[in-house]
């Protein structure tokens, strides 16, 4: 199979993700000014969520140029796995923002985020083992110190969370502030 068509089908499902999410936006009733601030909780949760979604938009676009053998069956599969688990990200963020950043709902947020990066861990070396150890994608990615830091930040919130939501929410902005200027080390390959 093409990459190209693994590529739409990714975009137009992390499409539907952000509409989804802009959806559980309720107007409020009220014409006043200070009715917008009991969607505060909500738009805040949003934003972090759209903010992870165009990071793994962004990253997913990048990680996919740099495959030049096509895609495989595990790599097929593994990039479904890493969309079911996006596409929770609207459900997680919904609960988190009707509740008020309430500990449950932070934690379970802490923990689709959490599977979304091992998922895109577990994609990213599947492809690096589909096109090898001097790949552009294998040089670029190198030791991941920056993937591998956000999963012991995720953690560190969900762990956190237990004790004070604040706390495993900072944790979450934290990663999403690492990420939130596109990954170059793809791109620096290509202009060599």
């Amino acid at each position: 199979m093409t990459k190209s068509r693994l590529e739409a089908f990714s975009d137009g499902v992390l499409a539907i993700i952000i509409t989804i999410m802009i959806l559980e936006i309720k107007p409020p009733e009220s014409t006043e000014w200070h009715s917008l601030l009991e969607l505060l909780p909500k738009f805040l949760s949003y934003i972090l969520s759209f903010a992870y979604v165009g990071i793994y938009w962004n990253n997913h676009h990048h990680m996919f140029q740099a495959v030049k053998k096509g895609v495989k069956g595990n790599i097929l599969w593994s990039n479904l796995t890493l969309l079911f688990w996006l596409s929770l990200i609207p459900v997680a963020t919904a609960w988190m923002g009707e509740h008020n950043f309430e500990k449950n709902p932070v934690i379970l947020y802490g923990f689709v985020l959490l599977m979304n990066a091992i998922s895109y861990w577990i994609l990213a070396n599947l492809i690096i083992k589909n096109e090898g150890k001097e790949s552009h994608l294998a040089k670029a990615i190198g030791n991941d110190i920056k993937g591998k830091l956000s999963m012991v930040f995720y953690i560190l919130g969900i762990i956190f969370s237990f004790f004070h939501a604040t706390i495993g929410i900072l944790f979450y902005a934290i990663v999403a502030f690492m990420w939130l200027i596109p990954d170059k080390r793809i791109e620096k390959l290509y202009k060599e």
